[in-house]
C-alpha cells in the first residue's frame, strides 16, 4: 500500500500530560482523511508535529515511504506539507495577493515581481473554484473568503498535503458546503488532505477515511462510508450519545424578558453594534439567538448582563426596568448568565471549585455571619452541586478551577447559574469548543430550566443547537434582527440565507 504520508508511533509529551500516545496515522495519495476526538483527545497537537510546530519524543514520519525530519514549517513547506490553522495567519492591512506570495516571493533586482505571482493566483483561483480577488484587502473580506486564501496560500506554495485544522468552525452552511466542495476538486487534482474536526455530519459528507483519538490514545482508523456517526462518536467518546435532543413541545406562558429599541455602540468605528433591537422571552421557552460571528451578539449579551453600557432602549425583568441596573443587582432580579468566555468572564480560574460556586452567593446571610464567611456552609453547598451536575474534578471542592477540563469548567458555572433559580437564564455559546458528551448533558439542563417554566435565552453560532434546542429562532445581521423563525418550519439552508443578510422577515415583539 503506498502512502503519501505516514506518522508512526508518534509520543508528544507535555508537563504533566501525554498529547500523544504512540499514534500512528497514515494518509494515502489523492484521500481525505478525517482526524477525529474530543476536545483535548490530541488531534492538533499530532498535526503541529507533522507542521513542525512540535518536536515529538518518540516516533517517526515517512513521506513516500522513506523517513524525514521537520524541524520547522519551512522544512514541512519543502515537503509538499501545508497547513491551514484553526485561527487563521494573515496580514489583515495586505491585499490577497500579498498574503499569499508573503514569505516567497519573486523578486529582481530588488524589485517584487507581483504579474507573474498574480497570474499563479488568478490561475489557481480559477482552477480550483475559488474565486478571490486578488487585490481585496483581508479585512474587508468575509471569513470563508479569508479561509479560501489560507487555501491557495498552500497552493501556491505547490504544496500536495494540505492540514485542515477545525476548518468550519466559523461558517455559514453554505460556505461549509463550498468548502467540502473545494477539497474534493483538490484532491480530484491529485493532493491529499488532513481534516481535524469533531464534526461527525462533515467527515460523512467528505471522508474517505477516518482516525479516532480519545484521550491522547489511538483508538483505530475506519472506512466512512462503511460505519454510522453514531459507531465514531462511540469510538470518540467512549459510550453511546444520544443526537436527537429529547424535548416536548413548549408552552410558552406570560413574557418574563421584554427588550425595546436597544442600542449599543460599537468599540471601533460610528456603526451601531446593535442597532434598535426588540425582542421578548416567555416563560417556558428557549428563545435563540442566530447568527455568524461578529453580527453584534456578543455586545447585545454584554449589554443585556450589564457588562457594556447602552446607548439608548430599555430592558424589562418581570416588569421591572432593569436597564440601569449593576450586574449584582441583575443577578438579585433573576437574570443568570452563562458568558461566551468562561475564562474571562465566568471563573476566576486561580480560585478553587466551592470559591467559584459561591461567587453570585457569598454575600447572602446563607453564607455569611457578621460580615465573614462560612466556609463550612460553602463546603457543604459545593459538595451538593458537584454532585447534581457530575462537575469531576482532581482534588473535589479543593480544586483549581484552572486545573479542570473545559467540559468540567463550564459544568461549574451551568451548576452555579442554574442553581441561582433565575427567571431569565442567558447561556452564550454554553456548549463551545465541548465534545458530544458533554454537549449532550447540556442540553438537557438547558430543556430542563425551559420545562420547569424559566425562560431561556440561547446564544449559538452552532446550527445544529440552534435548529435542535430552541422553541424559537432569531437571526441577527449586522446588529439588527432580521427573521423571527420557527425551527419546525425552516431548513438549515434557510437559515443560512437569512445569517448571511440575504433574506429578511417581519419581526414582531
Amino acid at each position: 500500500m503506498d502512502y503519501i504520508i505516514e506518522m508512526l508511533h508518534i509520543t508528544k509529551e507535555f508537563p504533566g500530560i501525554i498529547a500523544n500516545d504512540d499514534i500512528t496515522l497514515q494518509l494515502k495519495k489523492g484521500e481525505i482523511h478525517a482526524l477525529l476526538g474530543e476536545n483535548g483527545a490530541g488531534k492538533s497537537t499530532l498535526m503541529s508535529v507533522l507542521f513542525g510546530l512540535y518536536q515529538p519524543e518518540k516516533g517517526v514520519i515517512k513521506k513516500e515511504g522513506k523517513e524525514v525530519k521537520i524541524h520547522n514549517p519551512n522544512d514541512a513547506n519543502a515537503l509538499g506539507i501545508g497547513m491551514v490553522h484553526q485561527h487563521f495567519k494573515l496580514v489583515h492591512n495586505f491585499t490577497v495577493l500579498q498574503n499569499i506570495i508573503l514569505g516567497v516571493e519573486t523578486t529582481k533586482h530588488g524589485f517584487l515581481k507581483m504579474d507573474e505571482a498574480r497570474k499563479k493566483v488568478i490561475d489557481l483561483s480559477d482552477r480550483y473554484g475559488l474565486m478571490v480577488d486578488p487585490d481585496a484587502i483581508i479585512e474587508d473580506i468575509t471569513v470563508g473568503m479569508q479561509q479560501r486564501v489560507e487555501i491557495l496560500k498552500m497552493l501556491y506554495r505547490d504544496n500536495e498535503i494540505l492540514i485542515f485544522d477545525e476548518p468550519t468552525a466559523v461558517l455559514t452552511p453554505q460556505e461549509i458546503d463550498e468548502l467540502m466542495k473545494i477539497m474534493k476538486n483538490l484532491t480530484d487534482e491529485g493532493k491529499s488532505i488532513l481534516f481535524i474536526t469533531h464534526k461527525l455530519n462533515e467527515i460523512k459528507a467528505v471522508a474517505d477515511r477516518c482516525t479516532v483519538l480519545r484521550k491522547g490514545k489511538y483508538i483505530g482508523t475506519i472506512d466512512v462510508a462503511e460505519t454510522t456517526k453514531e459507531e465514531m462518536s462511540e469510538m470518540m467518546v467512549g459510550r453511546k450519545i444520544s443526537f436527537a435532543v429529547e424535548k416536548s413541545v413548549s408552552k410558552p406562558e406570560s413574557e418574563v424578558f421584554t427588550v425595546l429599541n436597544l442600542i449599543v455602540g460599537a468599540k471601533h468605528g460610528t456603526k451601531k453594534a446593535v442597532n434598535n433591537v426588540s425582542f421578548a422571552v416567555r416563560k417556558g421557552e428557549i428563545v435563540c439567538i442566530a447568527g455568524i460571528d461578529g453580527n453584534g451578539q456578543s455586545e447585545l449579551v454584554y449589554a443585556l448582563t450589564g457588562l457594556m453600557p447602552i446607548e439608548s432602549g430599555q430592558i424589562l425583568l418581570n416588569g421591572q426596568d432593569i436597564t440601569k441596573y449593576s450586574v449584582r443587582s441583575r443577578n438579585n432580579a433573576g437574570m443568570s448568565h452563562i458568558p461566551e468566555d468562561r475564562h474571562k468572564d465566568g471563573l476566576v480560574l486561580d480560585y478553587n471549585l466551592t470559591e467559584n460556586l459561591m461567587l453570585k452567593k457569598y454575600f447572602t446571610p446563607e453564607f455569611q455571619k457578621k460580615g465573614f464567611i462560612q466556609f463550612d456552609v460553602a463546603e457543604t453547598y459545593a459538595e451538593k452541586l458537584i454532585g447534581e451536575f457530575d462537575i469531576r474534578s482532581g482534588q473535589g471542592t479543593k480544586t483549581a478551577v484552572r486545573s479542570m477540563s473545559g467540559g468540567n469548567q463550564q459544568k461549574a458555572i451551568v451548576a452555579r447559574e442554574i442553581d441561582l433559580d433565575p427567571e431569565i437564564l442567558i447561556a452564550v455559546q454554553p456548549t463551545r469548543g465541548l465534545d458530544v458528551g458533554a454537549i449532550e448533558y447540556i442540553h438537557k439542563q438547558l430543556v430542563a430550566q425551559r420545562d420547569e417554566g424559566k425562560a431561556v435565552l440561547l446564544v449559538s453560532l452552532e446550527l445544529d443547537e440552534v435548529m435542535n434546542v430552541s422553541d424559537r429562532i432569531l437571526v441577527i445581521y449586522e446588529g439588527e434582527i432580521v427573521g423571527d423563525l420557527n425551527p419546525a418550519d425552516i431548513t438549515v439552508q434557510e437559515l443560512g440565507l437569512y445569517m448571511a443578510g440575504s433574506k429578511r422577515s417581519e419581526v414582531t415583539v
